[in-house]
């Protein structure tokens, strides 16, 4: 199936996200889900008993999309796809999300100081057609971290909204010596994995 207007629904409030679609061509709406801001959020994301951390991001990212498709259907807007992502650092089998404050961010550098993380992305394209998911996997290592510049980073503000409490686009660039995989995943949303989503949902990335 083609979509004559070639256009999707973003469920999601990243603006990261939505710099990555601008960058490919995608034309998209935003279709943002509740999140924890005084009223029950759409999506819980507490992960499960047992589960794996790829299997975390795939549930996650599938949720968001096929939410938001249930919330397009209850509003009545046009049948698009919805695109739904979810991105979690993990180092040593543990699951690194957004920090909940400041101690949480501090204790989320000092653990990822002078180590090899993963950084895994799931991207969940819901569709008529079904949804389909893909995951990016990426390896970011950190050179050591001073207490100092562990402080005066997380003054600069842009630790909180991001998984594993750093943004590899932002200052963070500096502490990172290593990166294999996908640049894009690791800032949010994998292009390659994206587009060929996509495409195989009938949305055409070049026409």
């Amino acid at each position: 199936m083609t979509f004559v207007e070639n256009r999707i629904y973003l469920a999601s409030r990243s603006p990261r996200r939505q710099e990555l679609l601008k960058q490919i061509g995608v034309d998209f709406m935003g279709l943002p889900l509740r999140e924890a801001l005084g009223r029950i959020p759409d999506v819980d994301e507490t992960p499960l008993p047992q589960e794996s951390p790829p299997q975390y991001v795939e549930r996650i990212a599938r949720v968001k999309a096929e939410t938001g498709r249930k919330r397009m259907s209850e509003r009545d807007w046009a049948d698009f796809p919805v695109l739904g992502a979810d991105t979690a650092v993990v180092s040593n089998g543990r699951i690194f999300g957004k920090p909940e404050n400041p101690l949480h961010a501090k204790q989320m550098l000092r653990a990822l100081s002078g180590q090899l993380h993963q950084v895994l992305t799931a991207v969940a394209v819901a569709a008529g057609n079904g949804t389909r998911v893909c995951l990016s996997r990426s390896g970011v290592r950190f050179r050591n971290l001073g207490e100092q510049e562990i402080d005066h980073y997380l003054a600069c503000g842009e630790a909180y909204d991001k998984a594993g409490a750093y943004a590899i686009q932002g200052r963070a660039a500096v502490f990172i010596s290593e990166i294999s995989g996908s640049y894009s995943g690791v800032v949010g949303l994998p292009l390659f994995e994206t587009a060929q989503l996509l495409e195989e949902s009938g949305i055409r990335i070049f026409h």
